[in-house]
């Protein structure tokens, strides 16, 4: 059956560098994600998402203002304009409470300048959103700092304890707020773990020793390689576990207070991290441990109440606005550039209008270590397909199908010829629908 009414209310709840293979649901033997599997289980889970631009800054700009990296934030520290409306604009528009709690990163903040941590975000670069409580960037979830408000209202302040354990109380009392108005609300939490320096509290970091971690089947063995995943991984899985454990504080509150059928609660996070895959560290890699991210629904009736046939939905960073829109029944505005797939949840509308494939880019590479040097452009499709180029250069093609560890790059083996011209088609389109200005190669 298809629900009648839907709920009018949405959360947002993401981390940072959490790729989609470290949840339980997901197959990874060493982490247990009790209230993440269950959000599966009721909702839905969207196995084909990616972070579009495996970069914090590029996604975050993205996210908030449903366009493309190249014409949104296309690199690190670089600020969104703050005349662009966002999200929270159409939200507001419609008559929505707005809130945001936690990592921003989109002002153009230079670490060089000082720490993210103590930068002042002021009220007219927040993104328009009515309620806000966050920070630039912050990579020390011991000594994170929050500000907000303005005029005689303004605060600043170092947060008690664990990053993730702090947003979420005031996360959690804004909620109860809000539940007690009865207006509808879209609410953010945005979290920086498992971000590195991978660390969380004890009673989780007790639960994973290195030495018995079973890493990926594309983690070379190679001694400073394996030492150095085993090591980041322990601490990785815990403040996983920890933000599990956070997200089941929210759900609980959403029961306490009696507008779980009320709420939709959408968990993600802006892209994934390598953790010696291939050789790899950190992110800004097209392969699939640094661009595919963990997205799951839940609200309201339970999706297992009724067939939906949208799991292969190629969610991307533009996609969360828009589908969040179209979930609350709100009209999507013009100047989203990315696609609303509430029609699919909702009314199991056919696919055949919706996107074959997703963008993916990096537009401006950073100078940081473990990070890919050049400029890229892919796609990656819905029969799961993935095709990435270097300006003038086929770079690598994956039947991911077949090998999900992505060990057959199959770029330049002239028997996949075909598919290697269907790609670069489907590259093209998104290159032209989106005024990119990337050269492509000469196949």
């Amino acid at each position: 059956m298809i629900p009648t009414t839907t709920p009018k209310n949405i959360i947002w709840v993401f981390g940072d560098q959490h790729r989609a293979q470290a949840i339980g649901h997901r197959g990874d033997p060493n982490l247990h994600t009790p209230n993440m599997d269950r959000m599966a289980v009721e909702g839905i889970s969207f196995e084909q998402a990616v972070g579009g631009c495996p970069l914090c800054c590029p996604f975050r700009g993205s996210l908030l203002s449903s366009r493309y990296p190249h014409q949104a934030v296309h690199g690190h520290e670089i600020q969104l304009d703050p005349k662009m409306p966002t999200v929270a604009t159409a939200f507001n528009e419609a008559g929505y409470d707005t809130a945001w709690f936690g990592k921003w990163h989109v002002d153009g903040h230079h670490e060089s300048e000082g720490r993210g941590a103590h930068h002042i975000i002021p009220p007219e670069r927040r993104g328009g959103f009515k309620v806000w409580c966050g920070f630039e960037n912050n990579n020390s979830q011991w000594d994170s700092w929050v500000h907000g408000g303005e005029g005689e209202k303004a605060f600043h302040y170092k947060l008690p304890g664990f990053e993730t354990d702090a947003l979420t109380d005031l996360f959690i009392e804004d909620l109860q707020k809000k539940a007690k108005s009865g207006t509808p609300f879209f609410s953010v939490l945005s979290v920086q773990p498992p971000h590195n320096p991978y660390a969380a509290p004890e009673d989780f970091m007790g639960m994973h020793n290195p030495s018995e971690l079973e890493l990926r089947q594309n983690v070379p063995d190679i001694p400073r390689i394996t030492k150095k995943a085993r090591k980041d991984l322990a601490g990785y899985y815990a403040m996983i576990e920890n933000l599990d454990w956070n997200l089941g504080r929210i759900r609980a509150i959403l029961d306490k207070t009696g507008i779980t059928e009320d709420t939709w609660i959408l968990f993600f996070s802006d892209h994934g991290d390598m953790h010696g895959s291939h050789g790899q560290f950190l992110k800004t890699s097209p392969l699939e441990e640094s661009i595919r991210v963990p997205c799951i629904l839940a609200g309201g009736v339970p999706f297992y109440e009724h067939p939906v046939g949208g799991r292969d939905i190629p969610m991307n960073h533009v996609d969360y606005g828009p589908t969040s829109l179209g979930l609350c029944g709100i009209k999507v505005p013009d100047w989203m550039m990315g696609t609303d797939y509430s029609g699919i949840l909702l009314r199991n509308e056919p696919k055949s209008p919706y996107p074959e494939s997703a963008y993916l880019q990096l537009v401006s590479p950073t100078s940081h270590h473990n990070s890919i040097d050049r400029p890229w452009r892919g796609v990656v499709t819905r029969d799961n397909w993935k095709y990435i180029v270097l300006e003038g250069q086929p770079w690598m093609m994956f039947n991911l199908n077949e090998d999900p560890y992505e060990l057959a790059n199959l770029a330049h083996n002239s028997l996949f010829r075909k598919e290697r011209r269907h790609l670069q088609n489907l590259l093209e389109e998104w290159i032209e629908k989106t005024d990119d200005t990337f050269i492509l190669p000469e196949i």
